[in-house]
């Protein structure tokens, strides 16, 4: 696995990543590091390699977009000087533009999201061993559904920057397919964005994939 000694990861996100972490810092005793994916992803890594002492930090904030991740970078990400650095933002970017697509000032276009996500990919990257670039997701099985539709430019959008930058990627879309040939999307999230414990399972398992965890 990529994740050495005594390095830290700091996962940030919207509330995907969230899922009622502890503030200031998604850490620590009685579910400080959260109920989602990231406390499935820091268990399993504690429970298969405890020698390595690796810190795992939760920063995710309910809501957020990427402009919101650039507000709270400098004291959210860079003063924590992690070694590893996870990303998954987009889904709010994409959602507000449904949800209240009046308000037109709460939407993030794919223009923003690229050059801002761009922006602190390239500012971080210097200061990290390496980026985990993880993309939005919408669980719908139906691509022409207009907000899977919309959500697959964003994924796209991330992956390109992945590309560019030399991030690693995880593509959450791709995951959740073989899952939803079986599994009915509501089963897996009420509201196609929010999943079950299952659907956090799923990202545990993509994300660990990337980093080159082995199950021992």
């Amino acid at each position: 696995m990529l994740l050495q000694n005594s390095e830290k990861l700091v996962m940030i996100g919207d509330s995907i990543t969230d899922c009622e972490r502890k503030r200031p810092y998604g850490e620590g005793l009685f579910g400080g590091i959260g109920k989602g994916y990231v406390s499935l992803v820091d268990a399993l890594i504690q429970s298969t390699y405890p020698e390595r002492g690796i810190r795992i930090v939760n920063m995710g904030t309910s809501g957020d977009t990427v402009r919101d991740l650039e507000e709270r970078w400098a004291s959210d990400v860079e003063a924590l000087k992690p070694d590893w650095l996870s990303i998954m933002i987009g889904i709010n970017d994409v959602w507000r533009q449904f949800d209240q697509p009046t308000i037109q000032e709460s939407h993030v276009y794919p223009e923003e999201y690229e050059a801002t996500l761009r922006e602190l990919v390239l500012r971080t990257k210097p200061q990290v061993k390496g980026i985990v670039l993880m993309t939005p997701f919408y669980i719908e099985p139906n691509k022409d559904d207009a907000m899977r539709r919309r959500m697959d430019e964003y994924g796209a959008i991330v992956k390109r920057v992945a590309e560019e930058t030399g991030s690693m990627l995880v593509d959450t879309q791709a995951a959740f397919e073989p899952v939803l040939r079986d599994i009915y999307p509501a089963t897996l999230a009420w509201d196609r964005v929010h999943p079950s414990a299952v659907g956090h399972m799923v990202l545990a398992k993509a994300f660990l994939k990337a980093v080159g965890y082995t199950y021992g």
